[in-house]
């Protein structure tokens, strides 16, 4: 079973971010508070852990659309294209906050992501998740958890989530209630700004 860990987002406990950070390092599986719905995710640098986030979404990893939890913009060019400067603002402006912008990737993909053209990047704003991808050295794939008969509460409370998922995964991260929107998506690789899907981050911030 998964030990569920109480973080608080306002002072995260570094004993406890540290003891998360080892299980990634290890190729474990957390679920995690972001700004939006809780997370699952895995180290992006560890192929069997992200096989086995594929399986319980039920996707092959090669067809999954994974996006990447970046601590800041900084991380970028070590996935992403050189992008222009109004894409930059846009991305400047908006992070971190509730979005997940889909950007064209470059040739340093991770293994599994390898032949992908682009790449889903969120930079949440919540302490907890980003602090961890800041211990870690590099990105946490991200995909939200959802329940197949959509109990709201199952994503947003803790304890439900760790009832439901505690026997999949390393570890379940208390950081408090949850959101039940899901991150707005917005593909900027073509220059031009296509919402793929409205959530919490308003669209007339883009």
């Amino acid at each position: 079973m998964a030990q569920l860990l109480k973080i608080y987002e306002e002072n995260p406990s570094e004993k406890m971010l540290d003891k998360v950070v080892d299980v990634l390092k290890k190729g474990g599986l957390i679920i995690y508070p972001t700004d939006t719905v809780y997370g699952l995710g895995c180290d992006i640098t560890n192929t069997k852990a992200m096989e086995k986030v594929a399986k319980i979404k039920g996707v092959k990893l090669q067809k999954a659309n994974f996006s990447f939890i970046c601590y800041d913009l900084s991380n970028l060019s070590d996935y992403v294209r050189q992008i222009d400067t109004p894409t930059y603002k846009i991305l400047k402006k908006n992070l971190p906050g509730p979005y997940t912008f889909v950007l064209p990737s470059n040739n340093n993909l991770p293994k599994a992501f390898k032949g992908k053209k682009t790449i889903g990047i969120r930079v949440p704003d919540n302490t907890i998740i980003r602090e961890l991808v800041n211990r870690l050295g590099n990105p946490i794939v991200s995909t939200s958890i959802h329940d197949e008969d959509d109990l709201i509460e199952y994503t947003t409370d803790p304890e439900l989530i760790y009832e439901k998922w505690g026997s999949i995964v390393d570890i379940v991260i208390d950081g408090g209630y949850g959101d039940n929107t899901a991150s707005t998506v917005v593909d900027l690789c073509d220059g031009d700004v296509v919402v793929l899907r409205e959530g919490k981050g308003s669209i007339d911030n883009l």
